[in-house]
């Protein structure tokens, strides 16, 4: 396998961490939405977790739960 090749895989296979500014961008909402969402309880909540003072958010996590609130099994 070509060198070119191993760096995609590496670099597709790496999970992404988002800042509460990317989700706001990612789900089109404000900055605020995102951190009341930080502080629920329940299925409604995004998954995300502090990185010292700092909120972060995996992607594939976040798009999981996302597909979880169109399917209707979460609480919005």
């Amino acid at each position: 396998m070509a060198t070119a090749e191993k760096l995609a895989q590496v670099l597709h296979s790496r999970r992404c961490l988002l800042s509460v500014e990317e989700v706001a961008e990612l789900l089109q909402v404000p900055v605020s939405w995102v951190y009341e969402r930080t502080r629920r309880r329940g299925r409604d909540r995004l998954p995300g977790f502090h990185l010292g003072k700092y909120w972060r958010f995996d992607e594939a996590e976040l798009r999981a739960w996302l597909e979880c609130q169109r399917s209707g099994s979460g609480h919005a």
